[in-house]
């Protein structure tokens, strides 16, 4: 099992959690997240890492993200899943046959695609910072008693700091096929839900605009290459 939790992409800053209303602004609130903490009006992910009654957007609790894989529990709202199980999905899981992140209910997934930047497109590119950075419980925890996890950065934040965001798709399977990977090297690391089963509907969530052949040719031509 991860003892860490990894960089998730929503780069928002950590802050109190609290159950103020949500401004005009912010999207309906799922009734299945209704009794969740909220900052800013929108809901704090129940997988999101909370130390000291503050959220750290942006982080996976590792001890949450286990539970959620093996009990099948919604990553924001944290009940279960039901017979249709979302998955948000990038181009490199599709590669690696698993998504990393746990599946979400519909009506929490709608609610995650306004409410997350790198989902919405309003974050161009990934954080260039661990959230652990700037996140109080990035900090030596100074109650002996307190059983959290150090929070750390994951092993991948070098390699996509500060690059442009992925693509992202939303995935709907059924509970039956609903399975968990780990890896071949060590069984008892959890990867996340395997990809490689039945997929009912995929849908765009984030398409980055691409550059066209003729942009990349006048682009090389102007570079003298």
């Amino acid at each position: 099992m991860p003892t860490h939790p990894s960089e998730r992409s929503c780069p928002r800053s950590a802050s109190h959690a609290s159950r103020s209303g949500a401004p005009a602004s912010a999207p309906a609130t799922p009734v299945r997240c209704a009794a969740r903490p909220q900052v800013g009006g929108l809901v704090v992910p129940w997988i999101s890492y909370e130390h000291g009654g503050r959220a750290a957007f942006g982080s996976l609790d590792p001890i949450r993200r286990a539970k959620a894989f093996l009990h099948r529990l919604c990553q924001v709202c944290g009940e279960r899943l039901e017979e249709r199980i979302c998955l948000v999905v990038r181009p490199m899981d599709v590669r690696e046959g698993v998504a990393p992140e746990p599946g979400l209910h519909p009506e929490c997934l709608a609610y995650s695609k306004k409410q997350c930047p790198m989902l919405n497109g309003g974050a161009a590119t990934y954080r260039r910072t661990p959230v652990s950075a700037k996140h109080p419980a990035g900090r030596p925890c100074d109650d002996p008693a307190c059983p959290c996890p150090k929070i750390t950065s994951d092993d991948a934040h070098h390699l996509r700091a500060g690059r442009p965001a992925d693509d992202f798709d939303a995935w709907m399977i059924a509970a039956a096929h609903y399975r968990l990977k780990t890896d071949p090297a060590n069984p008892n690391h959890l990867l996340g839900i395997d990809l490689n089963v039945p997929v009912l509907r995929v849908r765009p969530i984030r398409k980055n605009p691409r550059p066209d052949a003729e942009e990349l040719l006048a682009t090389l031509r102007a570079l003298g290459l």
